[in-house]
Order: C-alpha cells, then sequence, then structure tokens
C-alpha cells in the first residue's frame, strides 16, 4: 500500500512545452500498485534554468524532459549517461543529491520496438524530423545496421548536420518512396497540427512499415492511415510506455513486473480506471 503524502515522499516530474497526463498517469499508478512513496507531476515552463536549479534545489528525484527542451537542457546538467551523451539529446534527469545526470530512454524503446516488429534493416526509409527525438531515431536505426536512409527536414541547417552526423541522405520534403515511414515530428499530436497527415498519403499507401512516435493521441492521422491500407505499424504509445518505464527505473531503482506495467499503461490511456 502507498504511503500517504509526507515529508519524505519523492518528488518526480516532467517538463514539456505542451504537458500531457500519460506520464503522471503511468508512474502514478506504478507507485500505488507497489506500495513506493513517491508522487509525479507534470510541469511546463519559459524558464529553463530556474526549473533545473528547482530540481537542484528541492531534491526533486527525477525529471521526465520532452520538446522543446531536450538538447537546451543539457548545459544545465552535471553529467551526461551514455545514452543521452551519444546523441547529444535528454530525455530524462536523475538527481542524486544534487548530482543531475542526464539519459535517454527514447533510444532504446525505439530499437526495442524496431526489433519486436521485425523491422528489415535493408528496408530504405524516411524519418521526418531533426529534434531531439528524431536523434534517437537517427541512433537506433544506425545502430541496427539501417543504410538507405533520408532525413526529412524543412530546417536545412539542423536537418543537414543530422544526417551528416548518421551518415543519411537530407531532403527537405519527402520526395521518393520509402519502405519505412517514420515519424519524430509534432505533426499529428494533440494541440498542434493534429489533423496533419505527417506523410503524404501517396507514400504511406506504398510503404512497407509506418513508425508514429507521436503518443497523443494514441492514433494520429498517420497511424490511422497506415492502419487502414494495412500497413505493419508502430505506435507512439508503445514508445511513451517502453520509455517511462525505463525512467521509472532510474527514479525508483524498482522495475516493475509486465502485468503492472500493463496495468499502468492501460491506466495511462484511460483505457481503464
Amino acid at each position: 500500500m502507498k504511503p500517504p503524502i509526507g515529508r519524505d515522499t519523492r518528488l518526480c516530474m516532467s517538463l514539456a512545452a505542451r504537458p500531457g497526463n500519460f506520464g503522471s498517469r503511468f508512474h502514478n499508478r506504478l507507485y500505488e500498485r507497489l506500495g513506493l512513496d513517491y508522487v509525479y507531476k507534470a510541469f511546463t515552463t519559459d524558464d529553463l534554468g530556474g526549473a533545473v536549479r528547482g530540481i537542484r534545489a528541492l531534491g526533486i528525484r527525477g525529471c521526465a524532459v520532452s520538446m522543446p527542451f531536450k538538447e537546451a537542457v543539457i548545459p544545465l546538467l552535471d553529467a551526461l549517461a551514455g545514452s543521452a551523451a551519444a546523441i547529444n539529446s535528454v530525455n530524462t534527469i536523475v538527481n542524486d543529491g544534487g548530482r543531475l545526470t542526464g539519459y535517454n530512454t527514447d533510444y532504446s524503446a525505439v530499437r526495442d520496438l524496431l526489433d519486436q516488429a521485425a523491422v528489415d534493416p535493408a528496408l530504405p526509409f524516411a524519418l521526418r524530423g531533426s529534434g531531439g527525438m528524431a536523434k534517437a531515431v537517427a541512433a537506433a536505426l544506425r545502430d541496427r545496421g539501417h543504410r538507405a536512409g533520408t532525413i526529412v527536414a524543412r530546417n536545412a541547417d539542423a536537418g543537414a548536420a543530422l544526417a551528416d552526423e548518421y551518415g543519411f541522405a537530407w531532403q527537405a520534403e519527402v520526395t521518393d518512396d520509402a519502405a519505412l515511414l517514420i515519424n519524430a515530428t509534432p505533426i499529428g499530436m494533440t494541440g498542434g497540427d493534429q489533423d496533419a497527415l505527417a506523410f503524404p498519403m501517396s507514400l504511406i499507401e506504398r510503404c512497407a512499415v509506418a513508425f508514429e512516435v507521436v503518443a497523443l493521441p494514441p492514433e494520429t492521422p498517420f497511424l490511422r492511415a497506415a492502419r487502414a491500407a494495412r500497413k505493419v505499424t508502430v505506435a507512439g504509445a508503445d514508445v511513451a510506455v517502453l520509455q517511462a518505464l525505463e525512467q521509472f527505473v532510474l527514479y525508483t531503482g524498482v522495475r516493475p513486473g509486465a502485468d503492472d506495467v500493463a496495468h499502468a499503461a492501460a491506466f495511462a490511456r484511460g483505457e481503464i480506471d
């Protein structure tokens, strides 16, 4: 049984431009089921430096980091774990006695899901995006042995730099067919361009695998179109679960069982009460 909130309760949090409820519901439900004296709260901020100083000053145990803070937060930390240093992007901060270390659990989640879907590294891909999440995806693709791919990004500097770093091509707009389509932008996200398709329907109809990184809503226009076209799909909601699970382990030192994770994920998605 979870203890009542008191002076010894440990606080975890998240920082995002558009905070959602998934992380709060997922972590807090696991705290309840496992009887851990923690509480989790989502925040946004216009003062990233002040927020990070608050994590340190108030002894906040951990902080999830989402767009647009994944790269901007790096100079404010004391150290980077290998997962974050390798791609220069942070989605998780762990506070050990005032020392803040950045991690990246997006990378492992993306790689695991590509493996679970048995996506052939020989498939040519188009990855839309050039931010922190796109870096995690590009690194996972490279490390799985994908070689034929294109970074699709309107920001020429960021897109070309990401492509050069991982050995891929770059285009401002997707123009060629790709067997594997991956969206790592806010296109389709709740509160953003939520009605827009990340890729033209003609390309979706000709692809083999559609990978949506956006987690909210659980079914974006891109994912819905790919499923209607009977493509193999990987959902952003699954990315959210796997990366949140690894954050939970980093914060608490406890790895929940599969049943607890499945229950917390279903609760976070609003599928159960």
